[in-house]
């Protein structure tokens, strides 16, 4: 019985090793420009010989289309970053033997999705991705739009309502209520004005796709009312969040706080502009960590220039970097942060779990979950 279990092993093992040796000259080209989970790469470089490139390699903002073309040449399975290519480089890699091309973005415009489609190759993406990320990132904007938090924070660092300059800062005085002074024209409560509470106000959310739903579930916590628009999700899941389905007037009208969560298409292109602002009441802000370009610039600046609407906090802009000479810089009434919604320790790893995912159900012959529609 012994010999005839090693006679069985030795056949077993014979088999194993016959079988990595198929894998190993069946194994896929593939060419990776973003970051993938290390789990995920082992499962990936059992089918795949696995070539970096892009951003991946020469760093964040440090690659030409031009050597992304030459280098993602001639693999069956391009996997991209914020890397572009445009109608040449989707036509020469497909020359070349690209069956698969995956782009970890939310939004994945980088990419001629029209070649592709010429070509009957699915564009597979990460579809809310960093949701969590901006989302957290868009209630910190509402709340420091509402309490007026960078206008003091600033102020303070720069020596507005400071007291003079100590030897000792440790030799406090034995005051029992510790405040800024009188409330006075010289108080910061009077300089910086005060602010309001989230709790009890109407925000409004335009489009309620994946972030707009991460942001519409964590101000109901706050204990906002939530006045959804997008006219192209059903109604039953817009309910489901305890946030009410209505027209753009609706929500423009009645909102204190409009968060954009829109998509740059031809449809939304300026689609904030002066008729928004003018349905919009006096003491609403308009928050954005979407894209600049779905707000008309001009109409938006004049809105907060007139007092049409009181306020904003935006994190996206029309150019960046940000003019330093644009006017939303210096008015007292506007939060401005350089791009940061979407950017966290944690957004890499979401993304290129969601694009390691792709890549598996192609290379296993099964049906690709994120596929861009447009």
């Amino acid at each position: 019985m012994g010999i005839y279990n090693k006679c069985i092993n030795k056949e077993q093992d014979a088999q194993e090793k016959h079988a990595e040796r198929a894998r190993n000259i069946m194994k896929k080209k593939l060419v990776l420009c973003t970051q993938l989970p290390e789990k995920r790469m082992e499962e990936i470089k059992e089918y795949c010989d696995i070539t970096i490139a892009g951003e991946l390699k020469h760093g964040k903002g440090n690659v030409t289309e031009e050597m992304t073309k030459a280098e993602c040449e001639g693999f069956e399975i391009v996997v991209l970053g914020d890397e572009y290519a445009g109608t040449d480089t989707i036509n020469a890699w497909i020359n070349s033997g690209m069956k698969f091309i995956g782009v970890a973005k939310g939004t994945p415009v980088t990419v001629d999705n029209e070649a592709l489609k010429a070509a009957g190759i699915p564009l597979a993406y990460t579809p809310g991705r960093n949701r969590v990320a901006v989302a957290e990132f868009n209630i910190g904007l509402m709340i420091a739009a509402a309490r007026n938090l960078t206008l003091s924070a600033t102020g303070l660092s720069k020596g507005e309502h400071t007291g003079p300059a100590k030897e000792n800062i440790y030799d406090v005085p034995d005051v029992k209520n510790v405040t800024f002074g009188p409330l006075d024209e010289n108080h910061p409560f009077t300089d910086y004005g005060i602010g309001f509470e989230l709790y009890g106000k109407k925000l409004g959310i335009a489009g309620y796709g994946a972030i707009g739903r991460e942001v519409a579930v964590r101000a109901k916590a706050f204990g906002m009312e939530i006045l959804a628009y997008d006219p192209f999700m059903p109604e039953e899941v817009i309910k489901a969040d305890g946030a009410i389905p209505v027209d753009l007037d609706t929500m423009l009208t009645e909102s204190d706080m409009v968060s954009i969560h829109l998509p740059v298409l031809d449809s939304t292109r300026n689609m904030v502009n002066k008729d928004w602002f003018s349905k919009m009441k006096p003491t609403a802000y308009l928050i954005n960590t979407a894209r600049a370009a779905v707000i008309d610039q001009k109409d938006f600046v004049e809105a907060l220039q007139n007092k049409e609407i009181a306020g904003a906090a935006i994190d996206v802009y029309w150019e960046e970097p940000v003019p330093a000479n644009h006017p939303l810089l210096s008015m007292r009434n506007v939060v401005c942060t350089p791009h940061m919604a979407g950017l966290t320790t944690d957004v890499d790893n979401w993304s290129g779990e969601m694009m390691a995912q792709e890549i598996l159900a192609y290379l296993n012959n099964e049906e690709l979950k994120y596929v861009w529609k447009r």
